[in-house]
C-alpha cells in the first residue's frame, strides 16, 4: 500500500532534513514538497504573491536534487497562505496520509512571540506529524 507524504520546504536547513528523513524512511511513499508563500509577507518583502509565482521557487532545485540522490521522484507544489494554514488545507484537500517537516528548534520568548509552526500543525493536523530536527 502507498502512503502519501507531505514535506513542507522552505529554505532551511531543517527542511532539507526533514526531506531526506522522508525519502530515506518511508521509500515507497508519494512525496509531495509543498511551499507555502503568504501574500502579505511576499508584499512586504518585495516578493511576488503565490497568485504572481508563475514559476516554482528556487528550493524545488535543492528539494529535487535531494530525491535524486535517493533515486526518487516528488511532486512540487505551490500555495498561497501562512505556512501552518496553508499545510493542513492541503493535507485536508489531497488526502496526504502524513507529514513530515523540519523545525527550526526555537525556544523561549522567540517560540512564545513568533509561535512555532511544526507546533500549530502537530496540534491540529488529522494525520501524524514526524517532526525532523
Amino acid at each position: 500500500m502507498s502512503h502519501s507524504l507531505l514535506v513542507p520546504m522552505d529554505d532551511s536547513d531543517p527542511a532539507r532534513a526533514a526531506l531526506e528523513y522522508a525519502l530515506e524512511y518511508f521509500p515507497d511513499a508519494e512525496i509531495t514538497a509543498l511551499h507555502a508563500i503568504d501574500d502579505l509577507e511576499a508584499g512586504y518583502a518585495d516578493q511576488p504573491s503565490a497568485a504572481q509565482a508563475g514559476s516554482e521557487p528556487d528550493v524545488f532545485a535543492d528539494a529535487e536534487r535531494i530525491a535524486e540522490e535517493y533515486d526518487a521522484t516528488i511532486e512540487t507544489r505551490v500555495v498561497g497562505g501562512t505556512a501552518a494554514e496553508a499545510i493542513l488545507e492541503y493535507v485536508g484537500e489531497n488526502g496526504i496520509d502524513g507529514i513530515v517537516m523540519g523545525s527550526k528548534g526555537r525556544s523561549g520568548v522567540s517560540r512564545v512571540l513568533l509561535g512555532s509552526i511544526a507546533e500549530q500543525v502537530t496540534r491540529q493536523a488529522d494525520v501524524p506529524v514526524t517532526v525532523v530536527p
